[in-house]
């Protein structure tokens, strides 16, 4: 069994560790003036990411999410993106993070569902087609929103107590609605008009439905809405719009759009705003497949924000013959990330087989020379 000796930051969330004589106690106190004794780690691993209270609580609606979304890559995003959209709002210098425990399972299992006489909370379109409609083959309207991310800031006050300072919502919308009819399996595209139009709507209703909560009436609340992409597609969504409401404000102002993007390479398109990654990519590719002649793939995720590369993520799958061969492969890919890729994009390029992980390459931004682990 291989063993790890080192994690990239880039897949640690959350801070979360166990309790140490340095970490601190502290009072969180709800909105029914409940207290609960809470564990603030004292180790703070990047000043962009969140510190955890301890114990962790999980939110009620995080069963739900692998049922409603279309991948795993979605999945992830939908939560990653969200603390993204919450770090311009509540700073983690300042607050704490914990799941949201607002939004109860009964709500989302409610909300998620289409509007009817038997659940009138329901957030998805009324299905109103008649008997003779659905013999005739009239199809449903499509579902447009799949699950709700709730995420919670807290935040310390005068008193040296921990209250909520601030939520968080993801709306994860679909492009693409997938269902069934009379046996038969369809596929329908939403435009994407519609996904803003419905989701600015949705996100007002449920900022409502929240101001009815106890205590929940003077806290600010953020909106991001989440475009899902298609189940066959290799990359995740993105956000392409958030809001905030005010405390005390019953709907979402100052809609601003969130320009993010992810990107498959080597891409299939002619997008000008790719083009230079690209070819970097292929040559890199090119090279790698000099060293392996049965070489498989190469894959590559690129993550952009404001049309500039932030970050790119490539996987190389390998046959495993040995670890001197694992050590010569690592050495000569890591010469190529420094002489193929810009100084000022984060390159993490992950070494695998079917034995699991060999090797990782990472170069943060800014820096020239990689960081390099081989696993053991």
């Amino acid at each position: 069994m291989k063993r790890m000796w080192w994690i990239p930051i880039s897949l640690l969330l959350l801070t979360g560790c166990v309790p140490s004589e340095t970490d601190e106690e502290a009072e969180v106190v709800n909105e029914k003036e409940e207290v609960e004794t809470a564990i603030i780690p004292s180790m703070q691993l990047d000043d962009q990411y969140y510190r955890t209270l301890l114990p962790y609580k999980e939110s009620a609606t995080r069963g739900k999410i692998v049922n409603r979304l279309n991948s795993r890559y979605d999945i992830v995003e939908t939560e990653n993106g969200l603390l993204r959209l919450s770090q311009k709002q509540f700073s983690p210098d300042d607050y704490y993070f914990q799941e949201g425990q607002k939004i109860t399972d009964e709500d989302a299992t409610s909300w998620l569902q289409r509007t009817s006489t038997d659940n009138p909370a329901g957030l998805n379109a009324a299905d109103k087609r008649t008997e003779e409609q659905k013999k005739a083959g009239e199809r449903a309207p499509a579902e447009i929103l799949a699950h709700i991310t709730e995420q919670n800031y807290l935040v310390k006050t005068d008193e040296g107590k921990i209250r909520l300072g601030g939520i968080s919502i993801g709306l994860a919308l679909n492009t693409m609605y997938y269902s069934s009819e009379g046996g038969m399996s369809y596929e329908q595209e939403i435009p994407q008009a519609q996904i803003g139009k419905e989701g600015k709507r949705m996100a007002d209703e449920i900022v409502k439905r929240l101001r009815e909560k106890e205590g929940l009436a003077d806290v600010p609340i953020v909106v991001g809405l989440f475009k899902q992409n298609a189940g066959n597609a290799m990359v995740p969504g993105t956000y392409f719009a958030s809001g905030a409401a005010p405390g005390g404000k019953q709907t979402v102002a100052n809609w601003n759009a969130v320009n993010e993007a992810y990107v498959l390479f080597p891409t299939s398109g002619s997008d000008e705003r790719y083009r230079d990654i690209d070819t970097a990519f292929r040559n890199f590719k090119q090279d790698v497949e000099i060293y392996f002649s049965n070489f498989t793939s190469v894959i590559g995720t690129g993550f952009y924000q404001n049309n500039e590369l932030k970050e790119l993520k490539i996987e190389i799958p390998i046959q495993f013959f040995g670890a001197a061969e694992v050590i010569g492969f690592t050495q000569y890919v890591t010469g190529l990330v420094a002489e193929h890729f810009p100084e000022n994009v984060l390159v993490e390029v992950s070494v695998t087989s079917t034995n699991g992980p060999e090797a990782l390459v990472l170069k943060k931004a800014g820096e020239t020379k990689p960081f390099v682990h081989i696993y053991e």
